[in-house]
């Protein structure tokens, strides 16, 4: 059974929804962390309603924050509990980016999701077995998980936009080119990539810029 994803909501500032953009956060983290990065998007994507759940776990590194699945270097779990927490958080978001799209009453081309860190891995895991592709998946800062079962198991292959900071000490910058390889030798034609000068672990004007450029091509906007 498929656990329910406490969820922020911001409607399209024309009152009128033609695409979704869902924001994933991070280790430690919640919805609220990345849904400010609605103001500065939503003059520039008035038909887009914004989404931000919290991850189903609540986090043994950050009592106050949540977790996608858990990371055996900080919690001491095993390698086999942190890929068995990521296979069931995928079916978590799974079922609620479906009802997203049932609820919106959009088609997968119409959503976009936005990652970060952890948040960028649950993207990169979920996006690509959709059967459907969806409009366009973004990554933050992360890494691309299980590259080995990809060209197996993806079942569609959405474009992609991956953003990384040159200065991340948390996830180290050689994350974005393995990612990259990943996704193209799992038979991805557009995957697009952007480093952030001087940037540590988080997300820089620039990036962010890059970003709005690739969703407004990707949504038809």
């Amino acid at each position: 059974m498929t656990r329910v994803l406490r969820s922020d909501r911001r409607e399209a500032a024309s009152g009128e929804t033609h695409s979704v953009v869902v924001f994933l956060h991070g280790y430690g983290a919640n919805g609220a962390d990345l849904m400010g990065l609605a103001d500065p998007l939503a003059e520039h994507l008035p038909d887009t309603t914004f989404y931000a759940p919290d991850a189903p776990e609540n986090c043994a590194g950050s009592p106050f924050g949540f977790q996608w699945f858990p990371i055996p270097w900080i919690d001491n779990s095993s390698e086999e509990e942190s890929e068995a927490g990521l296979l069931r958080a995928a079916d978590d978001l799974r079922a609620y980016l479906l009802g997203i799209l049932e609820e919106e009453d959009l088609l997968p081309e119409q959503m976009v999701l936005i990652g970060f860190s952890q948040g960028t891995m649950m993207s990169l895991h979920v996006g690509p077995r959709f059967e459907e592709p969806l409009g366009g998946i973004i990554g933050f800062s992360g890494r691309l998980l299980m590259p080995e079962v990809l060209p197996e198991e993806a079942k569609s292959r959405p474009p992609v936009l991956l953003l990384h900071g040159d200065q991340d000490d948390v996830v180290p910058p050689q994350s974005l080119p393995q990612a990259i390889d990943g996704l193209q030798a799992a038979g991805f034609k557009e995957v697009y990539a952007h480093v952030m000068k001087g940037t540590a672990h988080g997300i820089s004007p620039d990036g962010l810029g890059v970003s709005l450029a690739f969703m407004r091509d990707k949504l038809g906007m």
